[in-house]
């Protein structure tokens, strides 16, 4: 190949370039390096496909755009020569590309990253894309001579080399921005350029050669005429771009659908039917039925049996469902409708009755005939504020004394069911202390920025023996009415201290973990002297704990709440002011409160960014919260979309939410951890 052609009877003939088709070229190499970038971002996150088959993905599409972008820059130059293919070698040439994009990615995807890691993804990078061009320079079968100019030769790998360690240092050291399309394009640019410009460079180290008394008329055609191998490579590569497009979509589909959809009815599930009962447009109706009696079916039959029971039934809702009402599946045993838009309390009484009376016709299931008998709770809500207590209200009923499961249809009447239910929750918090009912779960904040853990919030749940598990939503209000909070309160301080000393000795650190303090313990001597007694008896620094204190509880009495807080900051605790913005009315007292973080509610969150009036509003909080110097913590962050305006928009957003992860038990929330130290050093 390496031939010196300098005798007399042969001459240099050089080429054209047609620039439409160098262009074309070198955004085929964009594009390839931007689906893979894609598919690669797709290996970080929990999905329906693995996350080496992401990135064998991510490793196509590069190769196929490197072999692509030579073939399309090979029939922009033309040459009066007769010219053809090697068919199994052009096939092949492939390989090299695609073996070497998945060695490149993988490498950048590891959780420790040194200079060699860069050197050797470079060099595996650039010796991908050399060998492929040259290999396919190799294919090629002219009826002329060719040889290379050794400098420029290895000039050519060099720049592939270079540019290729360029593109993936930055590749790997903006992994957590690699959500940003506009980053994602810039490093796409970078990555295409080092293919298209090792190329080019290639190519002109090539000296065509032909025999002096050579005749240009004579030649059969030019090798700009071969117009169909750029057609058949421009399709194969939309066709891989689509085929890559469709495997995202479903991932994302199997993903949305895991989340939020219960895979045994496929109706929605608890999780998105509480999602949507926050929502801003709230239901005027919930409406729970709650089967009874499943336990002894599954004696008498099996688990089987009850499980064909669970799914006629939810077949007999979803064929009985009212209009503008939606259907969950929200517990084994209990399914709910959220209905808006009724006229009448009376429509949704005689809707409800007529789904009780096909209830009571017998399931014929492998030839057993039997019935089930069930219960119809409703709530029914004029306002934002009634919306909240809906779940206690249906749950109020279905626990009442004077419920029969008879499929029966009953409406929430304070006058009968809020006291025996709140006297329930009241009384029975001194046993769920001591009997282990109440626990802690942890969920973690993520700052945007480094994708750092930077600490977590402290949960509390109640595993009720009889109600089971109960939302905080529903139990805490009612222990705040009657004064049983500061009781839980300690119990859950010394149960965060007792963690992180258990944690201490493991040689796990979560940064802080925040405790919520309830409105009227807040400005109460006892609370820091239990903090002070338990931070000393487990060993606990200060700075590992942050309290989150309402704004509500700062409006109720603003002087002995400032001044409670600089007595916790004084004794280097942190303090953030929790569900900012739901208490407008402390808005002229924020300069003066000596906290160190600010919490964005959940509700100003979720309607960003297509709502315009919501990002207006959240804007204005980042600006002054950002004015004021304070961490800013954004609850209930659950889309990709919300993470880009965040990000976009805070100069250091601290996020808290589904999309990094659901609150999880002290053994669930190591092992998350430990996953995501290992991701965020990779491709976040």
């Amino acid at each position: 190949m390496f031939e010196n052609y300098l005798e007399e009877d042969m001459v240099v003939i050089q080429g054209d370039y047609a620039t439409s088709v160098v262009i074309l070229s070198i955004l085929i190499a964009v594009i390839a390096s931007y689906s893979a970038l894609t598919m690669n971002g797709r290996a970080q996150r929990i999905g329906f496909f693995h996350r080496n088959l992401w990135l064998m993905f991510a490793s196509i599409a590069m190769g196929f755009g490197i072999w692509s972008m030579h073939f399309v820059g090979m029939s922009a130059f033309s040459l009066p020569v007769h010219m053809t293919y090697n068919v199994t070698l052009t096939v092949i040439s492939i390989v090299p590309a695609m073996v070497a994009s998945f060695i490149a990615f993988y490498l950048s995807n590891l959780p420790k990253r040194g200079l060699w890691v860069y050197i050797l993804a470079g060099v595996s990078m650039g010796a991908g894309i050399s060998t492929m061009h040259y290999m396919g320079m190799y294919a090629m079968k002219m009826d002329i001579s060719y040889s290379y100019n050794y400098i420029i030769f290895i000039v050519s790998i060099g720049i592939s080399v270079a540019i290729s360690m360029l593109a993936v240092y930055i590749f790997s050291n903006l992994q957590l921005y690699m959500k940003n399309r506009w980053i994602q394009l810039f490093t796409a640019l970078i990555m295409g350029l080092a293919v298209s410009s090792m190329h080019y460079t290639g190519m002109s180290a090539v000296t065509f050669y032909v025999p002096s008394d050579f005749h240009a008329h004579a030649l059969a055609h030019d090798m700009g005429n071969i117009g169909g191998l750029v057609i058949i490579v421009t399709a194969g590569m939309a066709l891989l771009l689509g085929i890559l497009f469709l495997l995202g979509q479903i991932d994302r589909y199997v993903a949305y659908h895991t989340n939020f959809f219960d895979s045994f009815t496929k109706l929605p599930n608890r999780r998105l039917f509480e999602q949507d009962l926050r929502k801003h447009l709230f239901p005027e109706y919930l409406i729970i039925w709650q089967l009874h009696g499943l336990e002894e079916l599954n004696k008498e039959y099996s688990y089987q049996f009850v499980d064909e029971v669970i799914k006629l039934t939810a077949q007999r809702f979803q064929t009985m469902r009212p209009p503008s009402s939606e259907l969950y599946r929200i517990e084994e045993n209990r399914f709910a409708f959220l209905m808006k838009d009724v006229k009448e309390s009376s429509h949704v009484k005689e809707a409800m009755q007529r789904i009780s009376e096909y209830l009571q016709t017998p399931f014929f299931i492998d030839g057993e005939k039997t019935y089930l008998s069930s219960v119809c709770a409703v709530a029914e809500a004029n306002n934002k504020t009634e919306a909240a207590t809906l779940y206690a209200n249906a749950l109020a009923v279905i626990r009442h004394s004077s419920t029969k499961f008879e499929n029966e249809v009953i409406f929430f009447d304070p006058a009968i069911h809020t006291h025996a239910f709140e006297r329930e929750i009241v009384d029975g918090i001194g046993r769920a202390i001591k009997m282990g009912e109440l626990f802690l779960v942890y969920q973690p904040k993520v700052s945007l920025k480094g994708n750092q853990v930077e600490g977590l919030e402290t949960l509390l749940r109640w595993n009720h023996p009889i109600h089971g598990l109960l939302s905080p939503a529903l139990f805490i209000p009612i222990l705040e009415a009657h004064n049983r909070m500061e009781r839980v309160t300690d119990w859950i301080i010394e149960e965060v201290c007792k963690q992180i000393a258990s944690w201490r000795e493991e040689g796990i650190s979560f940064g802080q973990l925040s405790i919520n303090i309830p409105g009227d313990y807040v400005t109460s001597p006892k609370l820091l002297q239990v903090l002070q007694a338990n931070m000393r008896n487990y060993e606990v620094l200060a700075s590992q704990l942050e309290l989150e204190i309402t704004e509500t509880s700062f409006v109720r009495n603003i002087e002995k709440a400032i001044q409670a807080v600089i007595a916790f900051r004084k004794e280097g605790l942190s303090v953030a002011l929790d569900d900012f913005g739901t208490g407008v009315s402390s808005l002229s007292y924020l300069k003066k409160m000596p906290i160190s973080t600010l919490k964005i509610d959940k509700s100003f969150i979720d309607e960003i960014p297509t709502s315009e009036k919501d990002s207006s509003i959240l804007e204005a909080m980042i600006g002054l919260g950002q004015s004021l110097k304070l961490t800013i913590v954004f609850e209930g962050v659950e889309t990709k979309e919300q993470i880009e305006f965040l990000r976009n928009t805070c100069i250091k957003p601290v996020v808290q939410g589904y999309y990094y992860s659901k609150p999880q038990s002290s053994e669930e929330i190591v092992l998350w951890n430990q996953v995501h130290l290992a991701t965020s050093k990779g491709l976040a």
